[in-house]
């Protein structure tokens, strides 16, 4: 019977062991929703409470805080600074959070709609069709190319790379003897 039960605890301790190595590197995958990650969490935190371990609701608390994905950053922040961490429950962090993602998922549902109008508006309908001027990056309105000067030729309709009275030889700078290489300054 005694080595019975030696052989039980070792394996409970082994089984411990790699729990405690799970819940260590749990961390929110990106596109997992707050409800399948807190399942996620507590699955592991129940069952190493079940191989004996003394699992407090704030070190899961404050391991879900730490691992959650990054657009929730400035969520942790205001919950630390707002709440005491010491007397935050599971639910209620769990409730707060789904209320932000619900928030983030609303807010993607408003730039999606905009993005639709907008292309229905100008026509333009998926990559490469149709010419952008983009000022900045999220700045971009289709333009015809009609109207486009040329830096090189300023003629209208293409770009300097475009133009067809570039020649496409290099220029190169010949140095004498005496002259300074100004990129390493020195002296040929």
């Amino acid at each position: 019977m005694k080595k019975k039960f030696e052989g039980s605890a070792r394996v409970k301790r082994s089984h411990l062991q790699a729990l405690r190595r799970e819940f260590e590197i749990l961390e929110m995958k990106t596109g997992e929703g707050v409800s399948e990650y807190f399942s996620r969490v507590l699955l592991v935190a129940n069952e190493m409470r079940t191989y004996g371990e003394q699992m407090q609701d704030v070190t899961v608390v404050e391991k879900i805080l730490r691992s959650l994905s990054e657009k929730f950053n400035y969520v942790v922040c205001s919950i630390e600074e707002s709440k005491g961490i010491d007397q935050l429950s599971i639910n209620e962090l769990q409730s707060s959070l789904i209320v932000h993602e619900q928030k983030f998922q609303r807010h993607t549902g408003e730039e999606q709609a905009l993005k639709i109008s907008y292309e229905d508006k100008f026509g333009a309908r998926g990559r490469g069709r149709g010419v952008y001027k983009c000022r900045g990056r999220w700045r971009c309105q289709p333009y015809n190319k009609a109207t486009v000067e040329c830096f090189k030729c300023h003629k209208l309709g293409h770009f300097q790379s475009d133009c067809p009275s570039w020649d496409k030889e290099a220029n190169y700078a010949e140095l004498g003897e005496e002259e300074e290489c100004c990129s390493c300054n020195m002296w040929r």
